[in-house]
């Protein structure tokens, strides 16, 4: 990656992290995903209950792979037979994985869901709730985010799960009432009233949509 990129990332993540503990979140940067994958694994300790919300950025570290294999009770909603019960299971989990759609540089973490068991493990249930976050998803201020919630992520992952909404044929929101819409829920988290619950990873390399 070019030095500039590097340098900027380190100088704008001092910045989030400072941000997410004015919030109550705790907050890391590291540089590479092999680094940000190191961290993780320090976070969560073995024996752990695990699931997550099908974040693409703990696959693309490799933190999913690593908890399938390792000593940890990995809830995998994807090969269940009940898929609700396995989804279930995340309100009592010890970790829950995520990423946020985008986030603010002042640590406000912006995420949209279609069925919400991803942004209601988030606002409750789960003991931790672990963020996975590519420096690409930082932006100026919530209006920002929000922008790229819903014109960058939503659009990306209606096409991923070959939805038939209007944002996946344009590229863009299209503030759509589509059956099947992924902008269902939208969850704006400011401020984490149950401190240590809330831990985010920042990466300085692009991550994730």
């Amino acid at each position: 990656m070019n030095e500039n990129i590097v340098k900027r990332n380190e100088l704008l993540a001092q910045k989030v992290v400072k941000g997410l503990e004015s919030r109550n979140m705790t907050g890391y940067y590291v540089p590479t995903a092999e680094e940000a994958l190191k961290k993780a694994l320090e976070l969560i300790p073995e024996g752990s209950t695990v699931t997550m919300g099908g974040a693409m950025s703990a696959h693309e570290i490799g933190l999913v792979e690593a908890l399938k294999n390792g000593n940890y009770d990995f809830v995998d909603r994807d090969k269940a037979e009940d898929k609700r019960a396995a989804m279930l299971k995340a309100y009592d989990a010890d970790f829950f994985l995520s990423s946020v759609n985008a986030m603010t540089d002042d640590g406000i973490l912006v995420n949209i869901d279609g069925n919400a068991n991803r942004v209601s493990a988030i606002a409750q249930g789960p003991k931790n709730v672990l963020f996975i976050v590519g420096m690409n998803k930082v932006c100026s201020d919530i209006d920002a985010a929000m922008k790229r919630a819903r014109n960058v992520a939503a659009p990306i992952n209606a096409q991923r799960f070959g939805l038939a909404t209007p944002c996946a044929k344009t590229g863009k929101c299209m503030d759509c009432k589509s059956p099947d819409t992924i902008c269902c829920q939208f969850l704006i988290t400011r401020f984490s009233r149950h401190e240590g619950r809330i831990h985010v990873i920042l990466v300085g390399e692009e991550l994730g949509f």
